[in-house]
């Protein structure tokens, strides 16, 4: 049975007195009623030391250990706006996301205190949560109950939390109280979950996946969390046995991951009913369900919360689903507006027409998006028109279903991350090697993007891969997923009349193209070789395995 309230301040107060076991961890776990008396202790901590008279927004830079739960209760209690900061970000353009967002305090852990090294941060106070410093801080609130402040209302902010755009650095996407409430109150009754369950957080929590579609609908439920601190495929199911976890939620390739590691016999036996997230590909979650006797549930909903899509009994193999109750969704050419033609399929299932059946997925309804912070651009673009653009490619079938067929243009969505294409291109423009770069995406084999560039080294300068993969490394604020996958070394760099990179040509050509390519075999091994035509041919037979083949570009 859910608990009921308007704001998740609501719901963490209703779990004062709750004595059932609420929040397992590696070492150790906390009742429902400890989380509720931890959150007011860190919420009374925060009127104390949160400046008066501001916009009061705290930053947490923390891997999913206990901390991370109770701060965000204790953000709701407050009235407080959290902004989850992203521990793969580097130098500079982490301490933008601290300050962009306004955050008086960060949270933090030791682990993480060597990405604060050379930064500037003024006016923020820093707290570490794994010291005594920070246990004297909170040790004289240990008393204080689970107190609503006058500011915690439906529409309070209660997360910050970032999504890359097309151009320039992340957007702070606003999640009010209100928002956050109801999305977990509507995933718990969709998905039939309860008390009795235990959701597994293996996703990191400053994405928006593990909060709004694992914690929130926990929290709604009065169910069990059980926290991962940093995702790990060797260790899922024997974390799934060891907390009794029933659902849990994911992201672009954790279930790939968990797929690679090997088979035991009795992997059915395990208490999971089910899955929710994204991008796992149809192939891997026939896999999962035939490996694990669990089913995963695709879903779509825009990080801003303009639009969702619901999978519904019937939803066809690779489909998403049809549009939430309330969403007028439509799918259109977003230089005329006009709405796309129906998909046509080959008898085996192969999109015939994407060239006139993908375009834009928006919503011509009322759109629950609740702004960005402090990025009026960003709004106006949004919303043009009085539609909801989101800014991801689908296509309809004649059924109404709709496919994600990836991002626009010169976004990437990699591993469930949107990357700015023109922020990889300012990096890579400092090596010596390049004279002109120009980053883009190609399809992943399994879902979402991959990363890829085209150099163009000075005259009379060849590309040297050794060098370029050495000073990947040696960049600072060079995020984890942004090196390029592959490496495509032009003469010259194709332009349009105007001037600009001809990014569409290149796109279309993808790695399939005359020019000589360098690719990382292995993702993360940063050792680059030369693509074969054999490597070719397997590449194309990864994709033919996972059902993907016809979004290769020249397919």
């Amino acid at each position: 049975m859910k608990a009921t309230g308007s704001t998740v301040a609501e719901l963490v107060q209703a779990r004062w007195g709750d004595h059932r076991p609420g929040l397992h961890f590696e070492q150790g776990e906390l009742t429902h009623h400890q989380v509720a008396s931890g959150a007011a202790a860190r919420a009374a901590l925060l009127a104390d030391l949160l400046p008066a008279g501001v916009e009061p927004h705290i930053g947490v830079l923390l891997d999913n250990t206990p901390e991370y739960p109770l701060w965000l209760s204790a953000a709701a209690l407050a009235g407080v706006a959290v902004a989850g900061i992203n521990p793969t970000r580097r130098g500079a353009e982490l301490a933008r996301d601290i300050t962009h967002t306004d955050c008086a305090i960060l949270i933090t852990e030791k682990a993480h205190l060597p990405l604060l090294d050379g930064i500037q941060l003024p006016g923020v106070r820093i707290l570490v949560t794994d010291t005594d410093a920070y246990a004297e801080l909170l040790a004289p609130y240990a008393d204080a109950h689970p107190h609503i402040s006058r500011t915690a209302t439906p529409s309070s902010r209660m997360l910050l939390y970032f999504t890359s755009g097309s151009t320039g650095a992340p957007k702070a996407a606003i999640c009010t109280q209100g928002r956050l409430a109801a999305a977990g109150q509507s995933l718990i009754t969709h998905f039939q979950l309860g008390k009795a369950d235990i959701h597994y957080i293996c996703m990191p929590m400053f994405h928006g996946n593990a909060v709004i579609a694992d914690w929130a609908p926990a929290l709604a439920a009065g169910a069990g969390v059980a926290l991962r601190g940093r995702f790990s495929a060797s260790a899922f199911l024997a974390d799934v046995r060891t907390y009794g976890a029933t659902y849990f939620t994911y992201v672009g390739r954790a279930v790939q991951y968990v797929l690679a590691t090997p088979e035991g016999p009795d992997d059915t036996e395990n208490p999971l009913r089910m899955g929710f997230g994204t991008e796992a590909g149809a192939v891997d979650a026939a896999r999962f369900e035939k490996r694990f006797g669990v089913r995963l549930v695709e879903g779509y909903g825009s990080s801003e919360g303009g639009a969702a899509i619901q999978r519904t009994p019937g939803t066809p193999s690779g489909a998403i689903g049809r549009a939430a109750p309330g969403d007028d969704l439509a799918v259109v050419d977003p230089g005329t507006r006009r709405s796309c033609p129906p998909a046509a399929f080959t008898a085996d299932g192969r999109l015939l027409n994407g060239d006139v059946a993908i375009g834009e997925l928006v919503n011509k309804g009322r759109s629950p998006f609740e702004g960005y912070w402090r990025n009026t651009e960003a709004d106006a673009a949004r919303l043009q028109g009085g539609w909801y653009w989101t800014g991801d490619l689908f296509y309809r079938d004649a059924e109404g279903y709709l496919y994600f067929a990836g991002r626009t243009d010169d976004r990437l969505r990699v591993d469930s991350e949107n990357l700015a294409a023109a922020m990889i291109e300012s990096i890579l423009a400092r090596w010596e090697g390049a004279a002109a770069v120009a980053v883009y995406a190609v399809p992943d084999p399994v879902a979402g993007d991959q990363v890829m560039a085209a150099v163009a080294p000075p005259p009379g300068v060849a590309f040297d891969p050794l060098a370029f993969a050495e000073f990947l490394l040696s960049q600072p604020d060079l995020g984890t997923k942004m090196a390029p996958a592959y490496v495509r070394v032009v003469g010259e760099m194709p332009v349009t009349a105007t001037n600009k990179v001809a990014r569409g040509a290149l796109r279309r050509a993808g790695f399939q193209c005359g020019d000589p390519v360098w690719w990382v075999p292995v993702p993360g091994a940063g050792s680059y070789r030369r693509l074969t035509p054999a490597d070719l041919d397997e590449l194309r037979a990864r994709y033919r395995a996972q059902g993907r083949e016809e979004l290769l570009p020249g397919a």
